[in-house]
């Protein structure tokens, strides 16, 4: 159960057997099912999960009702609303599981307890969080300076099997593009390769 966040600990940190104990301990496994909701928009997020099996997606609905995916996370990814979650404000967004998930799930106050007990960890969730900040930020300039056609191929080369575990509904949604128009675009990258 703890493999996969052990690797991912060893990137960002080095720890003692005890305080990888101590780490483990203040995680709560969860087992949840797809078609969960996590968060719904207006609560105040107070978990960080780490999946270690599953997928899941993070959108918002706008004013019209039309759902905008704004990411997709898998295995050895971490999934929250940083804003709602540092700022205990309430969330705009959803976060809902794609796919049977297995997480390891950390509340706000066991994190703060857990940064005071093992220090070094507070450099893992910076870097963490840096992490996802410079994918938002090249996700939002290639959305911004690419064709819908070059977003759909970097989406394919960057996540090469996510396409084969979301529905295309969502990976519309996430391009900012009808089904329609992604099924063009999917034949169109068929037709030429």
């Amino acid at each position: 159960m703890f493999e996969k966040i052990h690797d991912y600990l060893s990137r960002f940190a080095r720890l003692s057997e005890q305080e990888i104990k101590i780490f483990e301990n203040s995680l709560e496994f969860r087992k949840v099912p797809k078609k969960t909701i996590l968060l719904h928009a207006g609560e105040i997020c107070n978990f960080e999960a780490y999946i270690n099996k599953g997928c899941i997606r993070e959108y918002f609905v706008d004013r019209d009702g039309i759902e905008l995916t704004l990411q997709f996370a898998t295995e050895d990814w971490w999934v929250s609303d940083i804003t709602s979650f540092e700022d205990q404000v309430p969330s705009d967004m959803y976060i809902e599981t794609l796919e049977d998930c297995e997480l390891l799930v950390l509340s706000r106050q066991t994190k703060e307890n857990l940064i005071n007990e093992v220090p070094q960890l507070e450099r893992m969730f910076r870097l963490m969080i840096q992490r996802h900040l410079s994918k938002l930020q090249k996700r939002l300039f290639k959305t911004v300076s690419s064709t819908a056609m070059e977003q759909y191929v970097e989406f394919l080369n960057r996540y090469p099997t996510l396409s084969q575990r979301v529905s295309q509904q969502y990976i519309a949604s996430y391009l900012g593009i009808t089904p329609e128009f992604l099924s063009r675009l999917r034949a169109k990258h068929l037709k030429n390769g």
